[in-house]
């Protein structure tokens, strides 16, 4: 049956490969993806899923299904660029495609064309009656920026589910393990009034002055909070441009990190305090409003070892001279000396094993399969993959779309998100997610075992991160 899988995945590439390319031209930001959605639905409607779209009412939210009965294995998609990394593919230097656009920096189009990919290869082995179950593709927006996955545990979604699995792009081959912080994401609005800052100052009540002081305040509050925490601001208006003019409005994004949502949101009521502090010492008024929140990630490790067999099992993509030298150029463009990922730091053993795999990070692509060891290791950033977590048994992976070392978040990632190298990867990551999903669905103690380990993780339950009265972007009323 793997090797069936395999085959329907080598027999579809080219539509996968289509779509993950159209996926990048489209370049659409969170929860703007109404180019992309249709896109997803147009290929799942021609390979015979049960499409539903406007999941949880949002307008770019959806999922295809096919099959019956138990067990339902989901697969999580999604397909959001970032902003100001628009970028010429295949290009070896900084190269706008269209100055000041988005592009895929975080290979969004690979992960959703993989995922559907693998959805397709599992909907034709049930279809021939290899396989008995459900699978769920789902067509998850905003990742990037408003929490999609988030938005929609909130209001019931994957409650079906017994276990997901998910993928993203990367520069190695491994399972993700450990944990990820949780998020809120508040805007600060304050109010002054506005007064001639030379003629008429003792009148004006300044709202940037107090957008400022409540940085400060913030900044002093990082020594007095728990290691895991983090803050992160932006200013999104700083009240006008005419330093002559007492500022009457100022507006701040703040993301707050912690552990876990518990932790997240105790920091949080500091912060606002600080907020409140700031509009008490300039005599200006403060208001704020929830924008999203992710929850921290359960790790499964049941679920993590399958994925890990399937891993060493899959063929892997062999490169090309041309590839190779492609990455290489690539590589040069930028200066590392970490490992060729965050999580090859596990522990000592496997940071070595990599080091050595890799030749010490210098090859330009990785083609090797990074050691799975449990772990405990915790990541500041976050992601709405953690919200899925503590509804089902989740698990995900990495696999190799980018150079060794390639930066997150990067133009370099732009550069080679329709390159075969990711083409390569977004093939190599569908046969291992469905022949995971294939083991999950003939091999039902995997999947006891899963949802026991879940039984015990999860065991406090879901707190969603996200308040009943917030709305996501483009949501119907």
């Amino acid at each position: 049956m793997k090797q069936s899988i395999y085959n329907t995945v080598e027999e579809k590439a080219q539509v996968i490969t289509d779509l993950s390319d159209k996926i990048w031209g489209f370049a659409e930001l969170s929860m703007e993806e109404f180019q992309s959605t249709a896109a997803y639905i147009e290929v799942m409607k021609n390979e015979g899923f049960e499409v539903q779209e406007n999941l949880c009412g949002i307008k770019t939210a959806f999922s295809g299904r096919y099959g019956s009965g138990k067990p339902v294995i989901g697969i999580l998609g999604e397909f959001d660029a970032l902003s100001g990394l628009s970028q010429v593919a295949g290009a070896t230097e900084r190269q706008w495609l269209c100055e000041g656009e988005s592009g895929h920096g975080c290979g969004h189009n690979l992960l959703g064309a993989a995922s559907l990919g693998a959805a397709i290869a599992i909907k034709n082995e049930i279809e021939k009656g290899n396989l008995g179950g459900t699978v769920v593709f789902y067509g998850c927006p905003g990742e990037e920026g408003c929490a999609g996955k988030a938005f929609m545990a909130r209001d019931g979604m994957f409650r079906d589910l017994d276990a997901a699995l998910c993928w993203h792009p990367g520069d190695v081959n491994e399972v993700t393990t450990g944990s990820n912080a949780a998020s809120l994401q508040f805007e600060y609005t304050f109010k002054g009034v506005t007064a001639h800052a030379a003629g008429d100052p003792q009148n004006g009540r300044s709202a940037l002055d107090a957008a400022e002081l409540m940085n400060v305040g913030v900044n002093f509050l990082r020594e007095h909070m728990p290691k895991k925490c983090c803050l992160h601001y932006s200013f999104l208006d700083a009240g006008g441009v005419s330093p002559n003019v007492v500022q009457p409005t100022a507006k701040m994004m703040y993301m707050v990190r912690g552990e876990n949502v518990t932790e997240a949101k105790k920091l949080l009521a500091r912060v606002h305090k600080v907020a409140q502090g700031a509009a008490l010492m300039t005599e200006t008024e403060v208001s704020w409003k929830q924008i999203d929140g992710t929850a921290s990630t359960l790790s499964n490790h049941v679920l993590e070892q399958a994925i890990y067999k399937n891993l060493c099992e899959t063929p892997l993509p062999q490169y090309t001279a041309e590839e190779e030298n492609f990455a290489a150029a690539i590589k040069a463009t930028f200066v590392t000396e970490q490992l060729p990922s965050d999580g090859a730091q596990l522990n000592w053993q496997v940071k070595q094993a990599v080091a050595e795999l890799s030749k010490n990070g210098t090859v330009p692509l990785n083609n090797f399969v990074v050691p799975y060891a449990p772990s405990d290791y915790f990541s500041q950033g976050s992601t709405d993959v953690g919200d899925v977590s503590w509804i089902t048994p989740t698990a995900q992976f990495t696999a190799a779309t980018w150079a060794s070392g390639n930066p997150g978040h990067s133009w370099q990632n732009v550069a080679m998100g329709k390159s075969s190298v990711a083409h390569k990867g977004v093939l190599f990551a569908a046969k291992v997610l469905a022949a995971t999903a294939a083991d999950l669905m003939t091999q039902p103690e995997i999947l006891e075992q899963a949802k026991a380990e879940f039984a015990v993780s999860a065991a406090a339950g879901y707190d969603c991160p996200i308040g009943a009265e917030v709305k996501a972007p483009h949501t119907d009323e």
